[in-house]
């Protein structure tokens, strides 16, 4: 359960970190700013459609902002 708790607040640190606002930067990503909202406050529970949009949203493979999450988080 350690991933889950700390994965709405990774998005949401690496999204601010960019300087980008939550509509903006869902928008720009195929992804519905209530949805993002949703996952950056633990509302929402991620699928892997969602991940794969994240990853690419920051310019990785699912694979590298996975990585990413564990070397910052873990």
């Amino acid at each position: 359960m350690q991933y889950l708790d700390k994965f709405p607040e990774y998005i949401k640190k690496r999204r601010t970190k960019l300087g980008i606002s939550l509509n903006s930067f869902s928008w720009k990503n195929g992804i519905e700013p209530a949805t993002l909202s949703r996952y950056e406050n633990g509302k929402h529970s991620f699928s892997f459609e969602g991940v794969i949009k994240l990853a690419k949203a920051f310019g990785q493979t699912p694979a590298e902002f996975l990585a990413d999450f564990e070397k910052d988080c873990l």
